[in-house]
């Protein structure tokens, strides 16, 4: 018997090693390195198309359209770019319990198209059991498949010519031409190719499910995200009802938008109006609330800022946060005790974006700031009042992006005055909100309290 040939392939970034070494060459990172066995494999190395192509000037390229698959979900299509591109590829990941298996059960189950359901996880009793309880709605075209051979799964693929194929998840099919187990680097790596191959050669939309580690990454070799066409990434605290669905890499739309969806007993549903519900209605006159404007992409909406300034118990004060970078929090402090003249290194900082929310936009500063200066000097902020301003290491309230749109979404939600930044271009349109412009902290607080 032939003796097997065996390599080493890193599991984070997909490096092969010829021997074991502590430290992977490629990316540095340690105790990555996996035997497995290798089978050489003639590949297609001319690429998916089996076309002959020749040279040509980019002028002469003629564009058209990429056709979508616009599905139920809005949210879903706003990330997407419009819809679900034919051919296209999509991998979505996120931790065990978000509801990737969910969201992708109800487009399955609500669609009018033929759509083929592979689960390498689920018996196809346990999808009923879960299809039952989602929607009374079933899809007369909805096909279910529980194999993990990727050569058994595009065969039947084949034969069934669905409109789209859900394949859930890509970590636990496998390819009989490899020796290795599902979920290595190998087997993840060819199962992929032949599944993009299958997409692009029949025009056949695929989404397919990653797992994540404990890192936060898709599991797998890190060449997966490269080789499909868009990776999304569904993202929540399990403790909190909300989800949201953000794109890491598109090739047919932006990468800055984002769904948000609220997991109710019968399964995900589409929040249309963010702003609404991420804001308490009953906050009474308590201090350390603010209400801050921010933008996901094209979309603006509302996020209420909570902050607690309490006298250091021990010798080292604390600063945590939740939803918010804690770095961007240190900083900001160190500006308000250096530029604005208040006292707060000797106190405990605590921050928390309400609803489970996370963000990175810069326009949340100044209600940062404005609920940090409420909590501590125990003055409530009118719950009338937003903020939308970033906040510079000079104590200046720097400009942001879209302004007349952040005043838009305040005026519509019925607020009456909103802070910004002075050297902001705000166009010369009649808003019902009063606009108040700023330019330093020190004025700041002064025409705020």
């Amino acid at each position: 018997m032939a003796k097997l040939r065996t390599a080493y392939f890193c599991q984070n970034c997909g490096a092969q090693s010829a021997q074991w070494m502590g430290q992977c060459k490629n990316c540095n990172e340690w105790n990555t390195l996996v035997e497995e066995v290798v089978e050489k494999k003639a590949a297609n190395v001319a690429g998916f198309t089996k076309k002959k192509q020749n040279l040509i000037n980019i002028i002469e390229v003629e564009t058209q359209d990429e056709p979508r698959i616009v599905t139920i979900s809005d949210e879903l299509n706003r990330v997407l770019g419009g819809g679900i591109v034919l051919g296209s590829v999509i991998l979505i990941g996120g931790e065990p319990g978000i509801g990737k298996s969910t969201l992708l059960l109800q487009l399955a189950l609500k669609m009018k198209k033929k759509i083929l359901y592979v689960s390498g996880e689920e018996s196809t009793s346990q999808i009923k059991m879960r299809a039952d309880r989602l929607t009374d709605i079933q899809n007369p075209e909805c096909f279910l498949y529980t194999e993990v051979s990727v050569e058994k799964i595009l065969h039947e693929a084949k034969k069934l010519q669905p409109d789209l194929m859900i394949i859930d998840s890509i970590q636990t099919i496998y390819s009989q031409t490899i020796e290795s187990s599902p979920g290595s680097v190998s087997q993840i790596r060819e199962c992929s190719n032949e599944v993009i191959k299958f997409a692009k050669d029949t025009n056949t939309p695929i989404i397919l499910v990653g797992h994540i580690t404990k890192d936060g990454n898709i599991a797998g070799p890190k060449v997966l995200e490269h080789m499909v066409d868009v990776v999304l990434n569904f993202e929540g605290d399990r403790n909190h009802l909300f989800r949201l669905l953000r794109a890491d890499k598109n090739r047919f739309g932006s990468t800055a938008e984002i769904g948000i969806y609220e997991m109710v007993s019968q399964g995900l549903k589409e929040v249309k109006n963010p702003s609404q519900i991420l804001i308490s209605k009953n906050r009474e006159d308590l201090s350390g609330n603010a209400i801050a404007v921010t933008l996901e992409g094209n979309r603006a909406m509302l996020l209420e800022i909570q902050a607690l300034v309490s006298t250091a118990v021990y010798g080292t004060p604390q600063r945590s946060c939740t939803g918010f970078d804690a770095k961007r929090l240190n900083m900001l402090l160190a500006v308000l005790e250096k530029r604005a003249g208040f006292q707060l290194g000797a106190k405990d900082v605590f921050l928390n974006i309400t609803g489970g929310i996370k963000t990175g936009d810069p326009a949340l500063d100044l209600a940062v700031i404005a609920a940090i200066l409420s909590s501590n000097e125990d003055i409530s902020i009118s719950e009338k009042i937003v903020f939308a301003g970033e906040i510079g290491l000079n104590g200046e309230i720097r400009p942001v992006t879209k302004i007349e749109q952040r005043i838009s979404e305040a005026e519509k939600m019925g607020y009456d005055k909103i802070f910004v930044s002075g050297h902001n271009k705000i166009p010369k349109k009649n808003f019902a909100i009063k606009i108040e412009e700023v330019n330093k902290i020190e004025d700041f607080h002064e025409r705020l309290f």
